[in-house]
C-alpha cells in the first residue's frame, strides 16, 4: 500500500516539449505530473522534447509532486531512445502507453534493472486497450508496478463507444485489479476543460467508484479535482466520531456502535481511519508545496 500513501487527487499532463509549461508546473498545486513524450508531442519534436525533459527533471524543482514520465511505446521509433535518456536521470516513475499484457511490464522492469540510476524507479501503466483491460489483474502484479492511469479517450476509440457508461466494466476491472494488489488507480481525463460543472460531476462519479484521483489536461481543472478527491470537512468529522464511538463500544464489550442512526462496525472504522490518513497526507503535501 506504500504507493497509495501519496495523494493522487490531481494528475496533470504536461507536454515534455514546452519549456514554459514545464516551468509553470513547479508552482502548481497538483499532486502528480505526467511529463508526456507521447501523445502531447509532435513526431518532429520528439527528440528535442526528450532532451529538454531529461535536462529539466535532472535539475529538479518539482518539490513533493509525484513525477511520471510517459515515454513512447517500444513499437515506435522513439521508445528505446526515450528510455535511455530518461533512465539516465533516475526518474521516479515511467508510464508506459497502451500496455496489453504483463510481459510488457516485465520486459521494461528487466531493462530498468540494467541501469544503475533506476533502482527506485517504479512503473505505471496506461490502461487504454481492450487487451490491457482483460489482462489488468496480471499487469497489476508485475514487477515495479505502482499504478494504473485510465486512458479513456483511447479506450473509447478502441471500443467504438460514445458514453462513459459504456466503459464502466473497463473502469471497474482496473479498479478491482489495482485494489487487489495495492496500487494506485487514476481516472481518465475530462476533455471539455472549460466545463467546470461537467468536470465536477465526473470527478464525483470517479471518486464514488473508488478512484484515487483524476488525470487533468488543463491547469484550470486542478482545483476541482483536488477538492472532490479530498475528504470533506463533514467526512473528516464523521470519521472521527465513528472511531470514537466504536472505541467506546469496544471498551464496553460491544462489537458495534451507532453514529447518526447507522451501524458502525470494524470495517467502517478501517475506512474512517483511511479517511483521516488521506486528509493528513494531503495536508502534509500542501504544506510541502507551500514551503
Amino acid at each position: 500500500m506504500g504507493h497509495r500513501a501519496h495523494p493522487y487527487r490531481s494528475v496533470l499532463y504536461i507536454p515534455g516539449s514546452k519549456p514554459r509549461a514545464l516551468e509553470k508546473a513547479k508552482t502548481m498545486a497538483v499532486d502528480a505530473i505526467i511529463f508526456d513524450l507521447e501523445d502531447a508531442v509532435a513526431a518532429e519534436e520528439k527528440p528535442n522534447a526528450r532532451k529538454l525533459l531529461a535536462e529539466t527533471l535532472a535539475r529538479g524543482g518539482y518539490g513533493p509532486r509525484a513525477q511520471l514520465v510517459r515515454i513512447n511505446g517500444f513499437d515506435t521509433e522513439w521508445g528505446n531512445d526515450d528510455l535511455d535518456a530518461i533512465a539516465a536521470i533516475g526518474p521516479q516513475a515511467i508510464l508506459v502507453p497502451k500496455v496489453n499484457k504483463a510481459t510488457d511490464i516485465e520486459k521494461l522492469a528487466d531493462r530498468l534493472d540494467a541501469y544503475s540510476e533506476t533502482a527506485n524507479t517504479t512503473i505505471w501503466a496506461m490502461m487504454e486497450t481492450p487487451m490491457g483491460i482483460l489482462n489488468a489483474m496480471h499487469i497489476a502484479e508485475a514487477p515495479r508496478m505502482a499504478g494504473f492511469i485510465m486512458g479513456t479517450n483511447d479506450l473509447a476509440k478502441e471500443l467504438g463507444s460514445r458514453t462513459r457508461g459504456a466503459m464502466l466494466t473497463s473502469l471497474q476491472t482496473c479498479l478491482l485489479a489495482a485494489r487487489a494488489h495495492g496500487i494506485v488507480c487514476v481516472d481518465g481525463v475530462y476533455n471539455a476543460f472549460r466545463d467546470e460543472e461537467g468536470l465536477r460531476a465526473e470527478c464525483e462519479e470517479g471518486r464514488d467508484y473508488g478512484f484515487d484521483g483524476k488525470t487533468v489536461i488543463h491547469p484550470a481543472q486542478v482545483a476541482i479535482a483536488n477538492e472532490v478527491f479530498a475528504p470533506s470537512d463533514d467526512e473528516i468529522d464523521l470519521a472521527r466520531r465513528q472511531i470514537a464511538a466504536y472505541e467506546e463500544a469496544v471498551a464496553e464489550g460491544q462489537a458495534v456502535a451507532v453514529v447518526d442512526g447507522k451501524i458502525v462496525e470494524n470495517l467502517h472504522v478501517d475506512t474512517a481511519r483511511a479517511t483521516l490518513a488521506k486528509a493528513r497526507a494531503i495536508a502534509e503535501l500542501e504544506a510541502a508545496e507551500a514551503a
